[in-house]
């Protein structure tokens, strides 16, 4: 493995010190932290590997960051050049003319059909299969237009036949059984239809892309080669990012970290908005619906919101960039609104109410998550400052996790991953969501009404409306102290123009970067 590493490390060297260096051969280098198990795009769960496969395999259409995902207008073309609604249940999809796949196979219909039933199967077991299973069915009208039907009408219905599949080569993968796509390691296998195909993967060690040559000339992106070099820890990506061996790192974390990077001239710090919102949950109520004896009070969880200064609090541990969200939601999502009613830090109020009776209170935290046990010893502070006796304990996180669905906490720091649609709120804070993911088991009809006419509104500004409606009455109950809305900040190196990051899959925009040559002889990575 040593040797394939200084191989790499001579290749992309001698791409720098050739005469007009990498801003001919235009070779990136990025820090990933783990790698993925897999990279078929029905299979892969981690981060890296959908940073990766986003760059091999397409969607039929993408949604602007920041966009509502019921705006069909939100859209611009992936393997679909053009769509249009047949009737309140059905979409066609009209593939790009010439469409190939890497090994020059022409794209049709039939490909998209087999796509979307692999993100359904059960064997396969997909992350988005919830969303489609039973609910999305695709068929080819001809080799080139595709028809995806609903069960159901739903404002959300051009983002789910979009945003979830990745379309996959039926002539690749229809002989193989699916319960052996998971074992299938072959590099061959991996045939996609995006801007870059995979060139080779050392395990444990890096991973090559290579600009597609099937494309159109016109079309191949300036950045030629991609290389992922595999840390086993964030803090052993870092190094590779201030050794000067790679060229971009992600998320670089907290501010202390982003300073050492800032130190170094060779790299800039990009901030963007993050899918993840953070936050102190209550829990209100055992699993048979009988009030927690202190948290069940109202009155009680809003002192205890009152007397946490969350803007201070989310800045001393993130850094600048990261937000107080209003209600539960990251930075990205669409029905942000910085109207939205909140409850204000005012610990003498706070002090106020509470002096009325003893409380005592535990803050249950994973003890895996340094950041988390910060914020829950931050809290704990705030809250003896009001006069509230509270203890911290941190377990292991299956404990943590196994604790949580038991009910056995009384307030927990938590985090969740936003997609662009809202409607995972229904599982985190509605009745819906006990048992699933509304451990502190919060309910309130008038909320969970106000969730169901949010996400069956059709036009956006009303849409707009109704979920901040609905975030002010779930706000007035303080069910949960919404803590942070990340901003990711991510190492970059000086040499690189045009960068632009989207939050949901930050390299997705890579085939518009640019190297400058000014510096590109300069460029000491991977030396």
């Amino acid at each position: 493995m040593r040797t394939s590493v200084v191989g790499l490390m001579l290749l992309i060297t001698a791409c720098a010190e050739r005469p007009g260096g990498c801003a001919q051969c235009g070779t990136v280098v990025v820090a990933a932290t783990g790698e993925p198990a897999s990279l078929v795009p029905p299979l892969v769960g981690e981060t890296v590997g959908r940073d990766i496969s986003d760059q091999v395999f397409e969607r039929l259409a993408y949604l602007s960051p920041d966009a509502s995902p019921i705006d069909p207008a939100a859209y611009r073309p992936g393997l679909a050049q053009r769509w249009e609604r047949v009737d309140s249940l059905t979409w066609r999809f009209h593939l790009r003319p010439g469409a190939r796949w890497h090994d020059g196979r022409p794209i049709t219909a039939e490909d998209v059909v087999f796509s979307f039933d692999a993100f359904s199967d059960s064997t396969l077991d997909a992350l988005a299969r919830p969303s489609l299973a039973g609910l999305v069915r695709a068929a080819a009208e001809d080799s080139a237009t595709v028809r995806i039907a609903f069960s159901h009408t739903s404002p959300e219905q051009f983002y789910d036949a979009t945003y979830h599949v990745r379309i996959i080569p039926r002539h690749v993968w229809e002989s193989i059984p699916r319960n052996r796509w998971a074992a299938d390691t072959a590099l061959a296998h991996l045939v996609g239809s995006g801007p870059y195909r995979i060139r080779d993967w050392n395990r444990g060690q890096f991973l090559t892309l290579i600009a597609d040559s099937v494309r159109a000339a016109g079309e191949r992106p300036a950045i030629r080669r991609v290389v992922w070099r595999f840390a086993p820890d964030p803090d052993a990506a870092l190094n590779l990012t201030l050794g000067h061996e790679v060229d971009l790192m992600e998320a670089v974390g907290a501010p202390n970290r982003v300073q050492r990077v800032l130190a170094d001239t060779h790299f800039r710090i990009e901030t963007y908005p993050a899918a993840v919102y953070g936050f102190l949950a209550f829990r209100l109520a055992d699993a048979a619906g009988r009030p927690h004896s202190i948290l069940g009070d109202r009155g009680v969880r809003r002192a205890l919101t009152e007397a946490v200064d969350r803007p201070t609090l989310a800045r001393a541990v993130f850094g600048e960039g990261t937000k107080v969200p209003p209600g539960p939601m990251s930075q990205l999502l669409w029905i942000w609104d910085d109207s939205t009613s909140l409850l204000h830090f005012d610990p003498s109020r706070a002090r106020q109410v509470l002096a009325r009776r003893p409380i005592t209170l535990d803050i249950l935290a994973p003890s895996t998550s340094p950041t988390r046990r910060q914020l829950a010893l931050a809290i704990q502070e705030a809250w003896r400052k009001i006069g509230v006796n509270a203890t911290v304990t941190t377990v292991e996180f299956p404990v943590f996790q196994e604790r949580l669905a038991a009910g056995r906490f009384d307030s927990y720091i938590g985090a969740y991953l936003d997609e662009p649609s809202p409607r995972g709120l229904t599982d985190q804070w509605s009745r819906a969501g006990w048992g699933v993911l509304n451990y502190g088991r919060y309910s309130n009809p008038d909320f969970d009404s106000l969730l169901m006419r949010a996400q069956q509104e059709t036009e956006v500004p009303a849409a707009r409306r109704l979920w901040r409606e609905a975030m002010d009455t779930l706000n007035a109950d303080a069910p949960a102290i919404f803590l942070y809305a990340l901003a990711n900040r991510a190492a970059v190196q000086q040499r690189l123009k045009n960068v632009k990051l989207d939050p949901y899959s930050w390299l997705s925009g890579l085939g518009e970067w640019r190297i400058d040559p000014d510096r590109a002889l300069g460029r000491d990575s991977l030396r």
